[in-house]
């Protein structure tokens, strides 16, 4: 039977009626023709708060017209094992189906220490919000979801994934990367306030705390991420941030250019200025 992984978070993160989705997914899209990218990192929050900063960074990436999409998720749940990949069948979202690359992912599973367990994916929604967005922009586009867990391996398994994307690129295919996290959960709702309540405490997880991973990710430091946002509690995606720049230096990257950093409180504002979340886009380009 062909495994379809229905949505979990449509209606609440994001429309649930197919036009609704449709037009907001387009209201989410840049003006602008974006840089092609190879792979970006995106935030995975309801598209009010950073739909359209996640938007920013897959727009890049299809402008490189990719057959295949590899997206590394957060893992918000708690299960066994390092990386977790849905390897067959298709996801559903209101835009309809979206297939995934079974040759790929065969390959992935043959070569890189990632399991074929589709229960991790099952509540996990930092993938699945970003698929209405790609459907528009790149309708015809394949995926390959991962979840990776934050742990010393996931910058191992980027290189893996990455080296079986390249070959795979290599014979013609054209492939991007996709890591999906949030950054600082700051304020009592999040219980993490080290810098006082308040906005004080807010522009310290966004111009501090936030800035010591995306410091990292400019740097491609793949090794290094997982401990920092283990110790500093800045990311919620430490596991996929780590693969997704492994799997991005793999595919060729060279450099990576911040495209917006943003936080829930700068959509809110008042009256709610002691709980924020971060928000980071941006491209990995050859």
């Amino acid at each position: 039977m062909r495994l379809i992984r229905q949505p979990v978070v449509a209606g609440r993160f994001y429309p649930g009626d197919p036009s609704a989705c449709r037009r907001a997914a387009e209201q989410l899209l840049p003006s602008a023709p974006p840089e092609p990218a190879i792979g970006a990192i995106v935030p995975h929050a309801g598209w009010f708060y950073s739909g359209s900063t996640a938007a920013l960074a897959l727009a890049a990436v299809a402008a490189t017209a990719p057959e295949t999409v590899i997206f590394f998720g957060a893992a918000h749940g708690i299960w066994e094992g390092d990386a977790c990949m849905w390897a067959s069948g298709s996801w559903l979202t209101p835009l309809g189906e979206v297939s995934i690359d079974e040759d790929l992912s065969r390959a992935i599973l043959e070569a890189a220490h990632v399991s074929s367990e589709t229960r991790p994916h099952e509540c996990e929604h930092s993938i699945e919000v970003q698929l209405p967005i790609l459907q528009v922009l790149r309708g015809a586009a394949r995926i390959v979801p991962i979840v990776v867990q934050p742990n010393p391996r996931a910058a191992q398994i980027g290189h893996e994934v990455g080296a079986v994307a390249r070959a795979v690129a290599a014979a013609g295919k054209r492939v991007a990367v996709v890591g999906s996290t949030d950054l600082t959960h700051y304020g009592p709702a999040y219980g993490f306030e080290p810098a006082g309540r308040g906005a004080i405490g807010i522009r310290w997880a966004k111009e501090e705390n936030d800035q010591r991973v995306i410091r990292l990710i400019e740097r491609l430091a793949a090794d290094e991420v997982v401990a920092e946002t283990t110790a500093s509690h800045n990311a919620c995606g430490g596991g996929a941030i780590a693969a997704t720049i492994a799997a991005a230096i793999e595919l060729g990257c060279r450099r990576y250019v911040e495209l917006r950093h943003s936080t829930s409180a700068d959509v809110v504002g008042e009256p709610d200025t002691r709980n924020s979340v971060g928000y980071e886009a941006g491209i990995f380009v050859a």
